[in-house]
């Protein structure tokens, strides 16, 4: 209840202010979004105010701004094209139905295993698709369209140095509206981007046959929907914590996720995640509570329909120049420079998850792309630190083979190769004495899965098959136990 309470405790004016401006960079990515899914651009408002008035009580990352997100449309494109919207409506509801499961079985503990140069790697291929999504509005444009947008950077970032009361961004949408409604121009507005929501949303259940057939049809989309939505969120929640140095429950934010694309698909809308363009638009103007968050659904509601009139008079420069500034304040510029200095893995890792991320679209696939190359090379490197050596004792015939380092499927082969398996004992004369006696001393060695008991199994019966007398010692506990439970060897802890 403490964490619930401290995220309400921030500066309500400031709070309310950040929630605006993260409205203003939601409603173009929105309305892009809900094409891309091929719905209606109301089906995707409404759902990113059902999101964030659901997320701001029930989520675990206070100022992290939630709503209909490109990535889930992207999934569900084809769901929409192929069975219609009714369909999409009943894969929201699973879909957040699933991810309130992924938080009960703690599936956010997965997030462990994603590496830092994969989240750098997230967030700036993230920057790098804000800033192309931008592209579009500045292709076949006329010449005052760029002027607007100059003239909007310029005002969201000089304005700060001489008066900060009023983030920016809004000054910048206030100017060019302004601009443009006193100097009518050739421009692209608000309204030209499709049909802006007339009333307020309205409880709606699909109305499908209740059969197999239809969770056949559904489910498979809204098992993606629920993974990429929760790894989005748990990522931007992510950059939050790095962000404002402060922690959040993941656990309570993959279950409130669940709930918000319950309530959105119970009111016509897409499902959604965190976005985090948005997010850090809302963290860089103040916004630290929950606050911050309801206010940005709330606000969408009233400009998309109390303020409609108005809200389709500002031009798409101003949002242009807004999300552009989102874009440079999302990369991580230091990330260039790491590239030196950081180890090469590393900066792979990072590259290789920019690299998919921009070429699919698809945030999953760079995340997952960078998570298995990553423990690719952590497997590799572990690997390699494993040592064998060995010593002879020509008196008594004996071989040791002392094995230091980890013993698990990426380092396996390498213990194997290094016993001589053909080895005979011989005498101080050089005389041939037969089968050796062999010890395999793993005192300073861990065995970690079945893989590793495979090999030691190997290379006991190898040994054996050629007459050699093995003794596996050195054991730790944990180790002796998986070998004895998983092999025939009878290994001695000695």
């Amino acid at each position: 209840m403490t964490f619930f309470a401290d995220g309400w405790k921030a500066d309500p004016v400031r709070e309310c202010l950040a929630g605006l401006v993260a409205t203003f960079a939601l409603i173009p990515e929105v309305i892009a979004f809900a094409f891309a899914a091929g719905v209606d651009p109301s089906v995707g408002l409404y759902a990113s105010f059902v999101i964030s008035v659901v997320i701001a009580f029930a989520g675990g990352r206070p100022a992290m701004i939630s709503a209909a997100a490109g990535s889930v449309a992207l999934v569900v494109a084809g769901l929409v094209h192929a069975h219609g919207v009714q369909y999409l409506l009943a894969a929201t509801l699973l879909c957040g139905a699933i991810q309130i499961i992924f938080g009960l079985l703690n599936f956010q503990e997965l997030m462990r295993f994603v590496s830092r140069p994969v989240r750098t790697g997230f967030v700036n291929a993230l920057a790098i698709l804000i800033f192309s999504a931008q592209v579009p509005h500045m292709l076949h444009v006329t010449w005052h369209t760029y002027v607007l947008i100059a003239l909007g950077l310029a005002i969201i970032y000089l304005v700060p140095r001489v008066f900060s009361a009023i983030p920016s961004p809004l000054i910048c949408i206030a100017v060019l509206t302004t601009i443009v409604a006193v100097y009518p121009m050739p421009v692209a507005t608000v309204a030209d981007l499709g049909h802006l929501p007339d009333g307020l949303p309205t409880f709606v259940f699909p109305y499908l046959p209740a059969s197999l057939e239809t969770l056949e049809i559904i489910f498979p989309y809204a098992l993606a929907m629920a993974m990429v939505g929760v790894l989005e969120s748990l990522m931007t929640a992510r950059v939050v914590d790095d962000l404002t140095g402060t922690p959040s429950d993941k656990r309570r934010e993959s279950i409130g996720l669940g709930l918000a694309n319950i309530a959105a698909g119970l009111f016509g809308g897409i499902g959604g995640c965190g976005m985090i363009g948005q997010t850090v638009g809302n963290v860089r103007y103040g916004g630290r509570g929950r606050l911050s968050t309801l206010m940005a659904g709330v606000f969408l509601l009233v400009l998309m329909v109390a303020l409609r009139p108005m809200v389709a008079r500002v031009p798409v420069a101003a949002l242009v120049a807004i999300m552009i500034m989102v874009s440079i304040s999302t990369f991580s510029w230091s990330s260039l420079r790491d590239l030196a200095s950081h180890p090469r893995l590393a900066s792979t890792v990072m590259l290789v998850t920019v690299a998919v991320v921009v070429v699919t679209h698809d945030l999953a696939a760079g995340v997952a792309a960078g998570v298995l190359l990553s423990g690719v090379f952590f497997a590799s490197s572990v690997s390699s630190m494993l040592r064998v050596t060995s010593s002879s004792d020509s008196v008594t015939g004996t071989r040791r083979y002392t094995v230091q380092g980890e013993i698990f499927f990426a380092s396996s082969e390498l213990l194997e190769d290094a016993i001589d398996y053909d080895d005979p004992a011989s005498l101080p004369d050089g005389e041939f004495a037969g089968p050796r006696n062999i010890i395999l001393d793993l005192h300073d060695a861990h065995l970690w899965d079945i893989t590793s008991v495979g090999a030691i199994e190997t290379i006991v019966r190898k040994l054996q098959k050629r007459g050699h007398e093995v003794q596996v010692v050195g054991l730790n506990e944990a180790s002796a136990a998986l070998l004895s439970r998983h092999s025939a060897i009878s290994p001695a802890m000695t």
